[in-house]
């Protein structure tokens, strides 16, 4: 079996004004921490899946635990197209040099 691995990147801009708003603001970022996904750069976090079917999948579960104010958007995309990201300043985190679909066992 092949994997077909897909990124889901996550970009989003919540509200932090009141006590109460960056409080879920916390909250949804210790979500997305605590299921796995690599901060790219402020408010731009991604998540590596094994199939596009895995990634729609997880996207049914993300629309249950997002907050009531702000944008949030989601793009999938393919390990070969998120490969060729170009930086054009800084550099990849080390979370990024570590975790890549090379960093699971294919079958």
């Amino acid at each position: 079996m092949t994997y077909d691995f897909m990124r889901l990147v996550l970009f989003f801009d919540l509200p932090v004004k009141t006590k109460e708003d960056r409080r879920n603001y916390a909250r949804f970022r210790k979500y997305l921490i605590q299921n796995g996904y690599l901060m790219m750069q402020y408010s731009v976090y991604c998540k590596i899946f094994a199939n596009r079917d895995a990634a729609i999948k997880h996207i049914n579960i993300l629309h249950k635990n997002i907050p009531s104010k702000g944008q949030i958007r989601i793009m999938v995309v393919t390990e070969k197209q998120y490969s060729k990201i170009e930086i054009i300043l800084g550099g990849k985190s080390k979370q990024e040099e570590i975790v890549s679909s090379e960093s699971f066992i294919k079958i």
